[in-house]
């Protein structure tokens, strides 16, 4: 699936494509079962990924999916979160990138929300 930001986006389960380019894992908890092998990623930025306290919450049932969605996003704008987005958006301005997760549902978890993030930024990933 490509993300209106431009990158594709794929869970990690599934077997690597060539049109994947560089595979980033952007979640923060390893992948239940999967070898580092298996996973085939190129890099493993947790810093992208909400904030242990916010993913806790969310799957807690603390916060519904539109607090969720405004707490991450706020996340993403603060400084801890910002050098990640621009790192993302660096390795994408040179090259293809596919966000890699475990999610079962990427569009309605931390992954849609960052991909509208990248989009937002306006900077789209190179082909």
């Amino acid at each position: 699936m490509e993300s209106d930001s431009g990158f594709r986006v794929r869970r990690v389960y599934d077997p690597p494509e060539p049109a994947d380019g560089r595979r980033i894992l952007v979640d923060r908890l390893w992948p239940r079962g999967l070898s580092k092998e298996r996973a085939s990623l190129d890099e493993w930025l947790k810093d992208i990924a909400p904030s242990n306290g916010l993913r806790v919450a969310y799957h807690a049932g603390e916060l519904d999916f539109a607090a969720f969605q405004g707490h991450y996003q706020a996340e993403l704008d603060d400084p801890e979160h910002t050098a990640a987005v621009e790192h993302l958006l660096d390795l994408g301005s040179a090259a293809a990138v596919t966000l890699v997760t475990a999610v079962k549902d990427p569009e309605n978890s931390h992954v849609g929300v960052l991909t509208a993030h990248l989009a937002e930024q306006g900077r789209k990933p190179g082909r």
